[in-house]
């Protein structure tokens, strides 16, 4: 009870610094959007001012020149698009015309009918209010006074504000992003070239405790972003490319300003995807006489999304962020109801700092789980999920595919091994009904035993070697018996003469035949996390009884250091233990070899 508690108190703890820091990121964010834009672009410079710094050229001068050629190529690019697209807003006045007679084209005559009668039932009942006022002014006066038809004078608000107030609001409006913009060109300067200090200062801040752990976040989070940035560029720059391409084959004019403005764009997930394409759009309807070139240019728009979003970007960015494509949607909705616009450009590099802080830091590990690319369940758990759903067919594939790829070794060990211990687990703690368990049981013997004449293709039958038997005791339970039966059927696979016994049955008479062949080797199986107490009373007995003969207990699928294990088996402290039936073959070998060669 005092452990459920506190373990209630640390996840309730977590939840609290995790709402403080959603928090603080939305307070903070008129200083954080600054820093995280300026971390982005010294990542994204980062690899360029490396690899001149590789070339024996001075920090201070690598900086300055990847920063000054970044400067010139987006004033260049900016000028550029700048002065085409004032020459756009030019010449689309002169498609008026054009676009009224397509926007007229898309409605049905029986729209326009619909339309055409609305209009006549609107006016009727204007017709009617104006003569019943009329009416009640005549009866009721005989007259009309003077301004009874008079019309109503608007009344017209005027701003009170002065010509200098009006200045300073449109002031502000320019100068605040342009301000912002300097702010995030001397942050990224300064990151660049102070980036070792930086790297000190966070490692302090975090620790000589937690040095390592904290050199291996850092640099598995720049390598991770660097990479991201870069190949986000590489995409948006042919994607770009492909774009213009295809509309100027459609002919549609200014096709390498829409190119370039669509792979800028791109750096917005989803909404600047859309309006990259909106543009090119209604200037093909504007210059064209038919629906060919629009259709043709959503049909362009369509292809290349379906490409890069489908196959190009899963392949390049998945292996490099580590995020899956479902919490990349989910993250860049939450960074924009956070930070709005900002927050959605910096969602994938931001989600990338998260999830690789759930690697390293074992308190966030849920953001590993919840965004990263890799959720699957291991093979055993995996099998044994489909045991608790009772869906035995599925748990037979679930073994079938497994032995399409791996031995039945690897079977035993990585599959059934480990899905009857989490059984064991699971029904000792009253986690697991009886019903269940037998089930998983049932299916898991049933797959053993169909499996004690499988053979690979190829797999070559081993002969027996006469003079070196193998006894495989079983600690305790039933799913000690069941690892015991697997334990058997390895050997006898691999050559070994092998004997089943149960504890019940190692009688002193037993124990003193086996113990006239001192070759023979007795296997005590048991299966944790409950059964290690009749695995030593089992290896206490069988060592009084044979001291001369090698006995190895298999404590299957346990990660505890093997030697401690031994030490705590007292008394009759086995030559070996071990945890994977692999590992029991090796030493038997080792045995055997041993024996025969002596």
């Amino acid at each position: 009870m005092a452990g459920a508690r506190a373990a209630d108190l640390r996840g309730g703890s977590h939840f609290l610094w995790f709402a403080v820091g959603i928090l603080a990121l939305f307070f903070a964010k008129a200083l954080l959007v600054p820093l995280a834009f300026a971390l982005t672009l010294t990542f994204l410079l980062a690899p360029g001012v490396e690899r001149l710094e590789r070339w024996r050229v001075p920090r201070l001068a690598a900086v300055m020149i990847v920063g000054g050629v970044t400067f010139i190529a987006l004033c260049g690019a900016g000028y550029v698009v700048t002065r085409q697209l004032m020459e756009v807003a030019r010449t689309l006045p002169s498609y008026r015309a054009n676009i009224h007679a397509r926007m007229v084209a898309l409605h049905s005559p029986a729209e326009q009918s619909a339309e055409q009668a609305l209009g006549a039932m609107k006016g009727i009942g204007e017709e009617f209010s104006l003569g019943s006022g009329d009416g009640g002014s005549a009866t009721g006066t005989g007259t009309s006074g003077p301004g009874k038809n008079a019309e109503v004078m608007p009344v017209r608000v005027v701003d009170g504000s002065t010509g200098l107030e009006s200045a300073l609001l449109v002031a502000r409006e320019v100068l605040e992003p342009i301000g912002t913009l300097l702010v995030v060109v001397v942050f990224a300067i300064y990151m660049l070239m102070k980036q070792e200090d930086l790297r000190h200062r966070l490692l302090l801040l975090a620790g000589m405790g937690h040095l390592n752990v904290m050199t291996q976040a850092l640099g598995e989070a720049a390598q991770r972003i660097s990479e991201y940035l870069v190949m986000q560029f590489a995409v948006n720059v042919c994607y770009g490319a492909m774009f213009g391409l295809g509309l100027y084959a459609i002919g549609v004019p200014y096709a390498t300003l829409w190119g370039v403005i669509a792979g800028v764009l791109r750096v917005v997930p989803y909404v600047g995807t859309l309006t990259g394409v909106a543009l090119p759009l209604v200037v093909s309807v504007a210059i064209s006489t038919t629906w060919w070139p629009p259709v043709l240019v959503m049909g362009l728009f369509v292809m290349l999304e379906l490409v890069v979003t489908n196959f190009v970007e899963p392949w390049l960015f998945s292996s490099r962020t580590g995020i899956s494509s479902l919490a990349l949607l989910v993250s860049a909705i939450f960074w924009a109801l956070l930070w709005g616009w900002p927050g959605l450009v910096l969602s994938t590099p931001l989600t990338v700092c998260m999830v690789v802080l759930g690697t390293y830091i074992p308190q966030m590990s849920f953001l590993h789980t919840l965004l990263g690319a890799h959720a699957e369940l291991s093979p055993g758990a995996h099998f044994y999920e489909r045991l608790l759903a009772m869906d035995q067919r599925e748990g037979r594939a679930i073994a079938e595919r497994f032995l399409k790829g791996q031995t039945l070794l690897e079977l035993y060990d990585q599959v059934l091994i480990p899905a009857l211990s989490l059984a064991e687990q699971d029904r000792h703690r009253g986690g697991l009904d009886e019903v269940r368990f037998n089930f998983a049981f049932l299916c898991i013997s049933e797959l053993v035993a169909e499996f004690s004449e499988y053979r690979a293709e190829g797999e070559e039958v081993v002969e027996g070697h006469g003079e070196f038997a193998v006894v495989c005791v079983s600690a305790n339970d039933q799913a000690d018996e069941l690892s015991t039966s697997m334990l058997a059927q390895l050997m006898e696979r691999a050559g070994h003469p092998t004997l089943v016994l149960s504890t019940a049955s190692l009688s002193n008479e037993v124990l003193r035949g086996l113990a006239a062949a001192p070759a023979t080797v007795v296997f005590i199986s048991a299966l944790p996390p409950f059964a290690f107490s009749q695995a030593r009373a089992a290896c206490q007995r069988v060592r009084a009884m044979m001291p001369d003969n090698r006995i190895a207990v298999g404590l299957w699928h346990t990660e505890d250091d093997k030697e401690q294990m031994a030490e705590r088996l007292g008394s009759g402290k086995p030559d070996v233990v071990v945890g994977l039936m692999a590992e029991a073959l090796l030493q038997v070998e080792a045995w055997q070899k041993k024996t025969v060669g002596g």
